[in-house]
C-alpha cells in the first residue's frame, strides 16, 4: 500500500485551484485565437457580467485565461502552471508560499485583474518604494494593456497625488505607507480630504515579512512635543557609572535590570532614600530607558548612526526602517548614548498594529518564499492557509550540513577559508550576516586577503537591488545582512552555472528557520544548481540568549578551531531557533491582544467620526450628546452634598458660566430647586436643545445651512481628535504601568482591559461635554443685530447706552481663551496661535460692534 499517496491530504484551496487550471488550460486555444483589440475588450465584458449578477467565481477560469494570453503577449513570457496554481490560491484569500525566483511577481497579475474588474479597490502591497515602482511599471504593462489603470502610492506624495493614485484599478503601495494614510484618513475635517477608497482586496508580496516580521512594531503618527527632559541626559550619565555588578540582564528575554547593588548605587547617586517611590517614576523610566540603550541595544545591530541620526534597522530584512522610531523614550536615550541631538519626545496622536489594519480589508491574500513554518500564526491571526505550490522544475540545489565551532574567531577563519577557495573557484558567493556589524567584520577579514567584495547592509540600502542584480557572476563575492535585497532575482551567469551556480554561505542562524530558508531559497531558481551551508559557532547571538553557551563550550573546548563534531549539536541549534520563534510569537500574539481592546474602541470611534464626516445635517448627533453631557453634569460628585442633595448655587454657577454665555437667558437657583434629580436632568435637557437651536438659526442667518455645518464639524472633530489622542497616550501608559499588577498575582492583561472600557466611557463623556461647550460658545452664533450686543451696554439716569466693560472683557476673555486652549491641543506654535487669536478678537469686536478703541477710552474714562 503506498502510505505516502493515502496521507497526501490536499487543502480546500489546492483542490479547487487544480480543477480551475484543467479549465484554464481547456480555454488556452479558444482565447489565442483572440486578436488584441477582442483580447482588450473582455474587460469590458468581464465587467457587464459582473454587473448583470455572474459572480466572481463564475467568471474566474476565463478571466484567468484572458489574463494568461495578456501576459504572453505584453512581457513575452507564459505563466506556467504553477504560477496560474499560485494566482488561484491567492484569489482564494491564501498564502501561496512559492521558491525564490519561480516568478512570483507574474503570478499576482490573474488574480488582481480578476478583483479589479469588480470596481473594488485592489491594493498590491510591496515591502519598499522600489519594488513598488518596478512592479507597477512592469506589470502595470499587463493591466494598462487590458485597459486598468494603475497607480503608485509613496510616502511623501501630496494628497491630491495620493487621491488619484488609490482611485486607479490597481493600486501599488508600501505597506508601511498604507497604514499611515488609514491613520491621517481617520484624522481629516472633510470625506473630501480622505485618500483611499475602501479597504476590499489586498494582495502581499514577502508576506511573511509584512504580517509576522514587522508584527512587533505598531505604526504610529506623531506630533504635539511633549517638551523636552534634562532626565534623558541625567540618566544616561548615571547608567555609564555603573558595573557589571550593578545590572543583570536576562539574554532570552532581552530584559536588563539593576540589580540590590545597582539600586543602592542609584540611591546614593540622586541622594534618594527610595528609588522606587512614586516621585521618582519618571526617572525611573528614564533610567529603565537608558539601561536598555547602553546595555541590550548594538550599534550596527538595531540601529546604525547616519548623519548624526539615529536610524533603526529591521532586525529580519537588515533594512533601514524609514521613518520609524522607538517610542516611549527609547529613541531619546539612544540618543544620548550615542551623542547625537536629542529630539524632543512626541504626542501619540494615532496609532495601529499592522495585524490589525491588514485584518480590516475585506479579503486579503498574500505570497512569500517561505511561510509553511509560521502557518499557525496565519490561521490564528488572518484566517489564511499557506499552500505550498510546488516548482516549475524540480529543486536541485545542495544544502550541506552546518558547520559548527567553538568560537566565533575559529567561524570567522573557516569563513574566510571557505571564501578564498570558492572565489579561487570562481563560483558567485552571496554570504548571509545576520547584524550590520559582522558584515563589516568580514569585510576587514576579507580586505586583509585581498578578495574583491561588495557589501550590502543598512548602510548601502538605497544600491540594495543594484547590487544583489550582479551578486551571480563569476567571481562575485556579495556580503548581505539576512534578507536585505530580497525581492530581487540573483541570475547567475552560464559560466557560473557551470561552476556550480551561486553558493549561498550563512554566518549565523536567524531567529527564525524562515529567515535561513530564505537565504538558502537565493540559490537554486527555477531548476538552477546552486549550494548552501552554514558556518556558525556557540558565541552565535543564538546560543548566547540561553543559559548553555558556558557549559557547551566547557565540552566541547577539546575541538579547538576545528568544527564540533556529531548530530546532538546540530539539533541543539534548531530547538533554540524554535524556542526564539515561540517567544517571537508570544511576543506578538501580546501586542495584538493589547492592541485588540484599543482596536474596539479605535473601530468605534472611526466610525462615529466617519458619521460625523458624512452627515448634512449634525442636529441628532448633537441632541445625544446634549444628552449625555446634561446627564453626566447633574450627576457629577462635585455638586453632591453630603445629605446626598444637589449644591444648587455651585451648579446653578457652573451651568450659566459654561453654556449660556451666548444665550438670552441664565439658569436660578429658584428655577431649578423645584425638580428632583431625574426632572432636572429632563429639564436642563430641554432648555439646551431650545437655547441651542437659537444659535442654530443665528449661525444660518450669518453663514447659511453650508456654514453651519462645516462650523460644528470643526468644532466636534477638534474635540474627537484632542480627546482620542490623550486616550491612547492614557491607553499607553496604562499597559506599561499594568505589567506591576503581576505582583500582587493579578492578570494584567485583564486589569488593562477593565480598566481600559472604564477611560473609554470616560472618553465619550468628555467627548459630548466639551463639543456641547464648545457649540454653545461658538462666536460664529452671535446676533448680527444689535439687539445681543445690548447685553454689554448699560442705561444712565439720562438714558445713554454705556459698555460694561467688564462684562465685555469676560465674555471676550472665556472665548478666546477656550480657543487658546484648542489651539495648543492641536500641537500649534505659540506665534501662529497669537496671531489666530487676534483675528478672532478682531472678528468678535466686529460682530459685537464695538472696536478696541470703545474699551479703551472706558477704560481709561474709569481710571
Amino acid at each position: 500500500m503506498n502510505f505516502r499517496k493515502l496521507f497526501d491530504f490536499k487543502s480546500t484551496e489546492m483542490r479547487i485551484a487544480e480543477t480551475t487550471l484543467k479549465k484554464i488550460n481547456a480555454l488556452e486555444e479558444e482565447i489565442q485565437q483572440l486578436t488584441d483589440e477582442e483580447l482588450k475588450a473582455k474587460t469590458i465584458e468581464f465587467r457587464q457580467r459582473l454587473n448583470l449578477g455572474e459572480s466572481r467565481e463564475d467568471i474566474r477560469a476565463e478571466v484567468f485565461a484572458v489574463s494568461r494570453e495578456a501576459t504572453k503577449r505584453v512581457l513575452g513570457k507564459r505563466p506556467f502552471d504553477v504560477q496560474m496554481i499560485g494566482g488561484l490560491i491567492l484569489d482564494l484569500g491564501s498564502v501561496a508560499e512559492m521558491k525564490t525566483g519561480e516568478g512570483k511577481t507574474i503570478t499576482s497579475i490573474a488574480p488582481v485583474y480578476l478583483n479589479s474588474l469588480t470596481g473594488s479597490s485592489v491594493i498590491v502591497s510591496t515591502v519598499n518604494e522600489y519594488l513598488a515602482e518596478r512592479d507597477a511599471e512592469e506589470m502595470g504593462q499587463v493591466f494598462k494593456w487590458l485597459g486598468l489603470t494603475v497607480g503608485i502610492n509613496k510616502a511623501q506624495m501630496p494628497t491630491d497625488l495620493k487621491r488619484k493614485a488609490y482611485a486607479c484599478d490597481v493600486t501599488y503601495s508600501v505597506h508601511s505607507e498604507l497604514g499611515f494614510d488609514y491613520l491621517r484618513d481617520n484624522m481629516v475635517m472633510s470625506k473630501e480630504e480622505k485618500v483611499q477608497r475602501g479597504l476590499d482586496f489586498i494582495l502581499l508580496d514577502e508576506v511573511d515579512s509584512i504580517l509576522i516580521d514587522e508584527a512587533k512594531t505598531p505604526l504610529i503618527i506623531s506630533g504635539g512635543d511633549e517638551g523636552e527632559s534634562p532626565l534623558y541626559n541625567i540618566a544616561d550619565i548615571f547608567v555609564r557609572t555603573l558595573s557589571m555588578d550593578d545590572y543583570f540582564i536576562d539574554e532570552e528575554t532581552k530584559s536588563v535590570y539593576l540589580t540590590d547593588l545597582g539600586i543602592e548605587k542609584a540611591n546614593k547617586y540622586f541622594n534618594f532614600s527610595n528609588l522606587y517611590d512614586i516621585q521618582n517614576s519618571e526617572l525611573v523610566h528614564r533610567i529603565q530607558n537608558a539601561l536598555r540603550a547602553h546595555k541590550v541595544m548594538k550599534l550596527d545591530v538595531e540601529y546604525i548612526v547616519r548623519n548624526d541620526k539615529i536610524e533603526l534597522v529591521d532586525s529580519f530584512t537588515g533594512r533601514i526602517m524609514e521613518g520609524r522610531a522607538y517610542s516611549e523614550g527609547l529613541q531619546q536615550a539612544i540618543q544620548a548614548k550615542e551623542r547625537v541631538d536629542i529630539e524632543p519626545e512626541t504626542k501619540t496622536l494615532a496609532t495601529i498594529t499592522y495585524q490589525n489594519f491588514f485584518r480590516l480589508f475585506k479579503k486579503i491574500s498574500g505570497m512569500t518564499g517561505t511561510a509553511k513554518t509560521e502557518e499557525k500564526e496565519f490561521i490564528d491571526i488572518y484566517n489564511m492557509r499557506v499552500n505550498v505550490v510546488p516548482t516549475n522544475k524540480p529543486t536541485v540545489r545542495i544544502d550541506d550540513k552546518d558547520e559548527i565551532y567553538v568560537t566565533m574567531h575559529a567561524k570567522w577563519k573557516a569563513v574566510v577559508k571557505e571564501v578564498k577557495k570558492i572565489y579561487e573557484k570562481g563560483q558567485p558567493l552571496l554570504i548571509g550576516t545576520a547584524q550590520v556589524e559582522d558584515s563589516e567584520v568580514l569585510h576587514h577579514y576579507l580586505l586583509e586577503e585581498r578578495i574583491p567584495h561588495t557589501v550590502l547592509n543598512a548602510k548601502q540600502d538605497s544600491s540594495e537591488a543594484e547590487i544583489i542584480a550582479q551578486a551571480g557572476q563569476v567571481k562575485a563575492v556579495t556580503i548581505a545582512t539576512n534578507m536585505a535585497g530580497r525581492g530581487t532575482d540573483i541570475k547567475p551567469s552560464k559560466e557560473a552555472l557551470a561552476l556550480g551556480g551561486l553558493y549561498v554561505l550563512g554566518t549565523e542562524k536567524a531567529e527564525s528557520r524562515r529567515i535561513d530558508n530564505q537565504l538558502k531559497g537565493r540559490s537554486g531558481r527555477q531548476g538552477d544548481v546552486g549550494y548552501s551551508k552554514f558556518f556558525l559557532s556557540l558565541d552565535d547571538q543564538l546560543i548566547l540568549r540561553f543559559s548553555v553557551q558556558d557549559r557547551w563550550k566547557e565540552i566541547f573546548k577539546a575541538y579547538g578551531d576545528d568544527p564540533i563534531e556529531g548530530e546532538a549539536i546540530k539539533k541543539a541549534f534548531l530547538r533554540a531557533q524554535k524556542k526564539i520563534e515561540g517567544f517571537n510569537y508570544d511576543n506578538r500574539k501580546s501586542v495584538l491582544s493589547y492592541d485588540d481592546v484599543i482596536r474596539q474602541q479605535r473601530d468605534l470611534i472611526y466610525e462615529q467620526r466617519d458619521l460625523i464626516l458624512e452627515r448634512d445635517d449634525l442636529g441628532s448627533i448633537i441632541k445625544k450628546m446634549i444628552e449625555v453631557c446634561v446627564e453626566q453634569t447633574v450627576n457629577n460628585p462635585y455638586f453632591i452634598n453630603k445629605n446626598n442633595t444637589l449644591d444648587l448655587n455651585g451648579f446653578v454657577s457652573y451651568l450659566n458660566n459654561n453654556w449660556m454665555n451666548l444665550t438670552q437667558r441664565q439658569f436660578s437657583t429658584d428655577e431649578l430647586r423645584k425638580y428632583d434629580r431625574e426632572d432636572l436632568i429632563e429639564y436642563i435637557t430641554k432648555v439646551f436643545n431650545q437655547e441651542y437651536d437659537i444659535l442654530r438659526k443665528n449661525i444660518v442667518e450669518k453663514f447659511g445651512v453650508t456654514g453651519l455645518n462645516t462650523s460644528e464639524r470643526y468644532i466636534i472633530l477638534q474635540v474627537f481628535d484632542a480627546a482620542w489622542q490623550d486616550h491612547i497616550n492614557t491607553m499607553d501608559k496604562l499597559r506599561r504601568s499594568s505589567n506591576l499588577v503581576q505582583y500582587s498575582q493579578k492578570n494584567p492583561y485583564q486589569v488593562y482591559t477593565q480598566l481600559g472600557s472604564k477611560k473609554f466611557k470616560e472618553l465619550t463623556n468628555r467627548i459630548a461635554i466639551e463639543s456641547i461647550v464648545n457649540l454653545m460658545n461658538n462666536h460664529d452664533a452671535l446676533q448680527m443685530t444689535n439687539n445681543f450686543s445690548n447685553e454689554f451696554y448699560t442705561i444712565s439716569s439720562d438714558n445713554h447706552k454705556n459698555i460694561d466693560v467688564e462684562k465685555v472683557k469676560q465674555f471676550i476673555s472665556q472665548l478666546l481663551n477656550s480657543e487658546m486652549t484648542k489651539l495648543a491641543k492641536e500641537g500649534i506654535k505659540p506665534e501662529e496661535i497669537s496671531k489666530t487669536i487676534l483675528e478672532k478678537q478682531k472678528e468678535l469686536l466686529n460682530t459685537l460692534k464695538l472696536t478696541l478703541d470703545d474699551l479703551e477710552i472706558k477704560e481709561r474714562k474709569e481710571e
